[in-house]
């Protein structure tokens, strides 16, 4: 089978060069069932981060019950093979597990020390082992209100600030993050995640970095790298690491002829990432994925898709070759 081996320095040696992690989010299904997934991944990337294996329905199913294996073999290839480890997510809107729904609906005092203790398990097991905590995941909506959860009408906007105090006090040397889609730029989501930043700081919340997720695509999905830069610029004025968090890049978002989207996906990619390169607060830049053959994408749009790096039999694309470009490119 083919090795996906290119005839460059491999990526992670390239942003080590440079000052910058660079990483894939990791499916543990291929990770224990192909050769040529792990062979690739532990070559080309210098950490990793569990797509599903730690979100809170999966890791605590029940009250009480926790099942880390899926996510303890992510972390053990990752330490295995020198890679960093992201934690990814403890509180989000999705992926909650039913118990979590039924408290929020009946009983809303059992709910944050549920949360507590959630958190301070899931930080306890994994301590000294994580690189990067994605704290909350999206409690922004797309106007820039606070997003209408589960969390946010059981225990008001207070829980964002209690989640990272109770990671803080169950592992005080971890990084802890903010994460969000769709706030990559300027614009009124950026704005309110760049004041809900503000505001967490003000109040002595121990955060320390902003995820910027970066599920962009061509076309209305491009996004501009002067103001990806910008907004990485004052994101890193308030004191914070700048992480891209979870990179793909859709073809079925552009217009022109199929044969010319994938050098258009390869702009992309070359041009945001040269935005993080510009900005001495951004030191992380993980991409969704790394092979078409494992992407979300499909699935999420209906449509049949290539956002990523490598193509379904491992061979590097266009995308990957501009990401090398950039991370080669002299400063």
């Amino acid at each position: 089978m083919p090795t996906g081996r290119p005839p460059l320095v491999p990526l992670r040696a390239l942003g080590a060069a440079r000052g910058v992690t660079v990483g894939a989010a990791v499916n543990g299904r291929p990770l224990g069932a192909d050769a040529t997934y792990r062979e690739v991944l532990a070559r080309e990337f210098g950490a990793v981060t569990c797509t599903n294996a730690m979100k809170f329905g999966p890791l605590q199913p029940e009250r009480g019950r926790f099942d880390f294996a899926p996510a303890d073999e992510i972390v053990a290839f990752g330490r295995d093979h020198g890679m960093a480890v992201r934690g990814h997510t403890l509180v989000w809107h999705r992926q909650n597990p039913e118990w979590i729904a039924a408290l929020a609906e009946r009983e809303t005092a059992a709910l944050w020390p549920a949360l507590r203790a959630h958190i301070q398990a899931v930080m306890e097991h994994y301590r000294g082992q994580v690189a990067a905590w994605d704290v909350v995941n999206e409690a922004v909506a797309d106007d820039g209100s606070p997003r209408d959860t589960l969390w946010l009408r059981a225990l008001g906007a207070g829980y964002v600030a209690h989640a990272f105090r109770w990671a803080h006090e169950a592992d005080p040397g971890a990084p802890l993050f903010y994460n969000d889609y769709g706030a990559d730029g300027l614009g009124p989501k950026a704005d309110a995640v760049h004041a809900l930043l503000c505001d967490l700081l003000d109040q002595g919340v121990p955060v320390h970095g902003v995820g910027l997720q970066m599920h962009v695509g061509l076309g209305r999905l491009t996004p501009d790298p002067d103001a990806v830069a910008a907004h990485m610029r004052r994101l890193g004025a308030l004191g914070l690491e700048v992480h891209v968090t979870e990179m793909d890049v859709r073809l079925q978002t552009g217009s022109g002829p199929l044969a010319e989207r994938p050098a258009e996906q390869a702009r992309v990619y070359e041009r945001t990432l040269a935005a993080c390169l510009s900005e001495r607060a951004c030191t992380s830049v993980t991409f969704w994925g790394f092979t078409d053959r494992h992407s979300w994408i499909p699935s999420f749009t209906g449509q049949d898709d290539a956002p990523l790096l490598f193509d379904p039999q491992y061979q590097p694309k266009p995308a990957y070759h501009a990401v090398a470009r950039a991370l080669s490119s002299q400063v």
